[in-house]
């Protein structure tokens, strides 16, 4: 407000006190004409009606546990601190909401009049605080399903119906719409059959930020077209391509193209996983190396309270692997600028390894490759510069280059698309020259995060391999035959003794070296260890039985890795995949010794079948 309007709002207000226990306002019996700001004391907010979820939502501005009841026996919805305010929800809707505001300690409030509130609530700013504020009550009141659910689709996840618009709908309007149906987005039907999408963070940037009037047409400030999803996908799924694309709402389509609903971030996530979004806007804004340090000492954080708070370890990693994406984005941008003979485009960076299979570990280092348009192979060596500059400011994030060099300041993992083509050729040909079986699997695995996608052409060369190239397939299974499982790790031989494994390279492994060979025996390449599982089933590569086997034990392993690693972290220590045996409990013992029976098992199966195979 400026000081005129403070002075107007301060001279129609007045004090009052109010005693212990004294009802300061019953919503459920008046439609309110103002609202009130705390200045000393406490009051809460207690529901009288029968449903705490929908007494939560009709008028507290911060949701919070319940907490026993007043004089009424209603719950405890909201307290409010000095500075808070409250009312505001039922005086804008016009509508009772079930709860009492009562004073728990001799208080002073600050009675606001209606009229000179509704004034300032219609503002831009007043609209901005209604985003921030009601809104994020409703997104704090959804019950987090992707931690709980695992492959459940989505469509079975949808609560109420999409809030729909026009284009020529004022913002005011949808506010106050969206305000009603307590969601924070509604959704336009275009003409050409499109969606649009208004969010209430669409309201603070494009509109508040924007200095717009409120009564400008929602079509100039909506998002166009809005990605969707459709309902049987799961919400795994649907959450990282959330967290990919940085979008809190996402509509739901039934498969003959209806509208089921709107998903936000709030449906999938526990309050602690929307801390990567968070995170992420914290890297994003980052605007040099040392800022970006600073955010990246989050993810660890970020991470254990993850997996504490009851995320999956596959969506745990999954997470992790989109914050690495961007870390690396903004290093790569940070990197860029400083070197002025650098190209600016025309090349794409590559991220390879566990981090591009989205399967991610706190343990994880960063494997990484460039590939530039041929009209850019004088400035290789710039290129290069600007990886090893990347990967220094990664180092100081935390984030460690791969140990075995791949990495993209590396002539062997900087090449030009005809040569990264000519060089995928070379190794169906002749998979055992220039180490063709091991650069192979890195460079098949590889996801771009920055650039022209069409630039990473090796996944291309390697799709046809089953109908083109079947010795070199061949040759791929021997290898991922060869990675056999061991119940002891060599630096238990060496040093003589017993009670050590290597979850990652002595179960985990031979696992992505199979699901690598079925991927490419269907023609998937670039994909995660499940789908390329999936893949090598629906092509005849594996049975169904030992794909279903060989996915519950990923999961397995993948959960007994975050575990370990994340009590590492816990205990201030660097994480790894080495596990003491004694250390597990006994049904996690168990649960490791069956798994490297299964695995042996499936080998023994695969390697026969592949011996009489041509």
């Amino acid at each position: 407000m400026t000081p005129p309007e403070l002075d107007k709002l301060a001279a129609a207000s007045s004090l009052h006190e109010f005693a212990v226990g004294e009802v300061i306002a019953d919503y459920s019996t008046q439609v309110p004409d103002d609202i009130w700001m705390l200045w000393t004391g406490a009051v809460t907010l207690q529901g009288t009606g029968a449903d705490p979820t929908s007494q939560r939502r009709s008028g507290s501005i911060v949701a919070a546990a319940d907490a026993g009841g007043g004089d009424d026996g209603g719950a405890t919805i909201d307290t409010v601190e000095p500075g808070g305010i409250f009312g505001y929800v039922p005086l804008l809707t016009g509508g009772s909401a079930e709860f009492v505001a009562r004073a728990t300690e001799p208080s002073v409030l600050i009675r606001l009049p209606g009229v000179l509130v509704r004034e300032r609530f219609a503002q831009p700013d007043g609209l901005a605080f209604l985003a921030s504020s009601a809104w994020k009550t409703v997104s704090g009141n959804r019950t987090p399903v992707a931690s709980v659910l695992g492959n459940r689709p989505v469509g079975e996840l949808m609560s109420g119906t999409a809030v729909f618009v026009t284009p020529d709908t004022g913002v005011r309007e949808a506010v106050v719409r969206m305000t009603q149906a307590r969601v924070s987005a509604v959704l336009i039907r275009l003409p050409d059959g499109e969606l649009g999408i208004f969010t209430d963070r669409d309201l603070r940037t494009r509109v508040v930020a924007a200095g717009l009037p409120v009564d400008v047409p929602i079509s100039r400030v909506m998002s166009a077209p809005a990605r969707r999803v459709t309902a049987d996908l799961t919400a795994e799924t649907v959450l990282m391509e959330m967290l990919e694309c940085g979008l809190r709402h996402m509509p739901v389509l039934s498969r003959r193209g209806e509208v089921l609903g709107v998903l936000e971030d709030a449906d999938l996530l526990a309050a602690s996983a929307r801390q990567s979004f968070v995170l992420r806007r914290s890297i994003g804004a980052a605007t040099d190396a040392v800022q970006l340090q600073r955010a990246a000492r989050e993810i660890t954080a970020t991470v254990v309270d993850l997996f504490r708070n009851g995320t999956k370890a596959s969506a745990t990693s999954g997470i992790l692997s989109v914050v690495i994406d961007s870390v690396v984005r903004k290093a790569l941008e940070l990197a860029s600028a400083e070197f002025a003979d650098a190209p600016g485009d025309g090349f794409a960076w590559l991220i390879l390894g566990s981090v591009a299979r989205r399967e991610a570990m706190p343990s994880s280092d960063v494997d990484s490759a460039l590939s530039w348009s041929d009209e850019l192979t004088s400035a290789s060596g710039q290129l290069r510069a600007v990886a090893a500059r990347v990967h220094a400011i990664l180092d100081a994030c935390g984030l460690p280059a791969d140990s075995n060099g791949a990495i993209a300041a590396k002539p062997k993992f900087a090449r030009s698309r005809t040569e990264w083509a000519r060089a995928a050729e070379g190794w169906l040909d002749d998979p055992l020259q220039d180490r063709g079986l091991i650069l192979s699997s890195l460079l098949i695995d590889g996801r771009v995060v920055w650039g022209d996608a069409a630039l990473h052409t090796v996944p291309a060369a390697f799709g046809r391999m089953r109908a083109e190239h079947p010795n070199a397939l061949r040759l791929q299974l021997l290898d991922a035959l060869s990675g056999r499982v061991r119940t002891r790790s060599l630096r238990d031989v060496l040093s003589r003794r017993g009670g050590t494994f290597d979850l990652k390279n002595h179960a985990l492994a031979p696992i992505v070296n199979l699901a690598r060979w079925g991927g490419l025996a269907a023609g998937v390449t670039s994909a995660s260890t499940p789908v390329r599982l999936a893949a090598a089933a629906s092509a005849g590569a594996l049975t169904d039985r030992d794909v279903t086997m060989l996915t519950e034990v990923f999961v397995m392993l993948q959960r007994l890795r975050m575990v370990h690693q994340v009590e590492q972290l816990s205990a201030g220590h660097s994480p790894g995949d080495i596990v003491m045996m004694s250390e597990l409990s006994p049904l996690n013992r168990s649960l490791l010794n069956d798994a490297l029976r299964e695995i042996a098992a499936v080998q023994r199966r695969v390697g026969s079948m592949g011996a009489t195979t041509t």
